[in-house]
């Protein structure tokens, strides 16, 4: 029998179990899921119009510049955000990852001052993902949150009162939720996912006083922002809190956005929390839009660093901006992992990590992003030594002057190798596999990878090849060249699997999704896009699209 949502309107095409609808699939927060909608896919939908026009027009070679009809804004020194809100003060160490039952419980105890649940990059959209992350967010908000492992070992929630203060990231903008329609429409997933945990847990978020808080992700503009900054007064005003109780940090991780840091700050300012330097998806968004200029085409993953030019000026401008605003600058993830069975490799592994959060310290941030509790000590240790206090917000930065050329400047030292080549092949085929399989974050090759690593391989491939790139080893990269790449990596990885096991994998379908995006001619804008109609939970949505 169809699940029945005892709502007018609103229709769930996937299966739904007693306990989702109970917890999370009740009547009343449908109800809310179903007004956001109304209100505002209207809106949703003209901005995702308005980011392809912008595409269009980068294509046809006009550069992204500091908005002329905002410059009061950023020029008026005078306006600040809301100031930190409860739990949100000090946030020196942030850890990030999926919302399973035993990440949330592991991630609130780690020592972590935050913990950013995600539905988002690291969580692939499975119906029963999602549902079922809701329903674990809501028994760590309600203090009942508990997992048994398959070998007996309990995991509890701390009871001594020191546990992360949570904060949770819904999907993007771009990313539907295909198994909830609200009169015969697909409903958006940034709007399924807010709704749901604000619905279920903002009255008790309230009464614990850490909440409700999040962050937003992948937006490109202000208005983005705004819509955003709307919802979150709708939500407030439905059920009869406070406006600006909510808090939300913005990722600013698309080029686009950062030349709206101001603009962004100022639609969210009283329920901003700040910006977050979403280092990797920031270099997916920056060869994705320039993606048809060779003048940008960029060398190996492994040569963009935190200090690359382009790099540099967005993190500079990040402090600067929030600061002056009176809100956080918060650093990016860390993506080590501990190195088992290798002590030098572990060594040098965790040394990168200690480095790198002396330089995000040292640079101003508020705090940083790691994404495994064995790294949440190595980035307090840093922190604790240099911002002995909660933060750095009277960092002021005044000596950053970032003008737009700064943001673009591709001076990039490094170069196009076959081994760069081949770890992006073997990086986005695995993580595409593991995605098809419904895991949305998973260790590869020693580094915690999620959809904005798996995007910045894949971007750059068809990069190369849509411009004939060479490598320093004189190879011209054709697609012919890069589709031999993705056989020969198969085969390794077949070879590496064993028969029994790589039958059971999503390989030979990744390979197939993947194929069709490193040749330079088609590209979707999000690989979670191109794959989502694969973990959809019934046929007849894969059969309508």
């Amino acid at each position: 029998m169809p699940f029945d949502s005892k709502v007018a309107g609103v229709t769930i095409l996937a299966k739904v179990t007693p306990e989702q609808a109970a917890e999370v699939l009740t009547p009343e927060a449908l109800q809310f899921v179903a007004t956001l909608h109304r209100t505002y896919e209207s809106t949703r939908q003209d901005l995702l119009q308005r980011r392809k026009d912008r595409q269009v027009e980068l294509d046809n070679g006009r550069l992204p510049d500091f908005l002329p009809e905002t410059r009061h804004i950023r020029e008026d020194h005078t306006w600040r955000a809301a100031k930190p809100a409860p739990g949100l003060a000090d946030r020196r160490v942030e850890i990030t990852g999926p919302v399973d039952r035993k990440m949330v419980i592991n991630a609130l105890n780690c020592g972590a001052a935050t913990f950013m649940a995600d539905l988002e990059d690291s969580t692939a959209p499975t119906f029963s993902n999602v549902v079922d992350g809701l329903k674990n967010l809501k028994d760590a908000i309600h203090q009942r949150i508990s997992y048994t492992a398959p070998n007996g070992k309990q995991y509890n929630i701390r009871k001594d009162g020191k546990i992360a203060t949570l904060l949770v990231r819904p999907r993007g903008w771009h990313l539907d939720e295909s198994h909830v329609l609200v009169d015969g429409q697909i409903v958006s997933g940034s709007i399924f996912d807010f709704a749901l945990y604000f619905f279920h847990n903002a009255r008790k978020s309230v009464e614990i006083g850490i909440g409700p808080y999040f962050y937003v992700p992948k937006m490109e503009n202000h208005l983005e922002a705004r819509l955003w900054n709307d919802i979150f007064n709708t939500a407030q005003d439905y059920i009869g809190i406070p406006r600006g109780t909510i808090r939300a940090t913005a990722l600013i991780e698309t080029i686009l956005g950062a030349f709206e840091m101001d603009e962004i700050i100022y639609e969210l300012r009283e329920h901003s929390a700040g910006l977050n330097c979403g280092r990797w998806d920031y270099i997916f968004s920056f060869i994705k839009k320039f993606r048809q200029r060779p003048d940008y085409v960029l060398p190996d993953r492994a040569d963009i660093s935190m200090t690359t030019p382009f790099m540099d000026a967005y993190v500079r401008l990040l402090i600067k901006t929030c600061h002056k605003r009176g809100v956080h600058a918060m650093g990016g993830m860390a993506a080590q992992i501990p190195i088992k069975n290798d002590e030098a490799a572990n060594k040098a592994a965790m040394d990168k990590v200690r480095n790198d959060k002396l330089r995000e310290v040292k640079a101003g941030h508020d705090g940083t992003w790691v994404a495994h509790p064995a790294l949440v000590k190595i980035a307090l240790i840093v922190f604790n030594e240099h911002m002995p206090q909660p933060n750095q917000m009277h960092v002021l930065r005044q000596d950053v002057h970032v003008e737009a050329s700064d943001l673009l400047n591709t001076n990039v030292k490094g170069a196009i190798t076959e081994g760069g080549i081949r770890a992006n092949v073997s990086v986005a085929l695995m993580y595409m596999e593991a995605w098809l399989r419904g895991l949305g974050c998973v260790p590869i090759h020693n580094l915690m990878e999620d959809a904005a690593t798996a995007e910045i391989s894949r971007s750059q491939l068809w990069q190369w090849a849509r411009h004939q790139a060479k490598t320093n080893e004189g190879v011209r990269i054709t697609p012919q060249y890069l589709l031999k790449v993705l056989d020969e990596e198969v085969e390794k990885l077949a070879q590496e699997m064993g028969e029994q096991a790589f039958k059971a994998s999503k390989i030979i379908e990744a390979k197939k999704h993947l194929s069709t995006q490193i040749t330079g001619q088609d590209y979707s804008d999000f690989l979670t896009n191109l794959l989502y109609n694969d973990i959809t939970e019934i046929e007849t949505i894969k059969a309508r699209f």
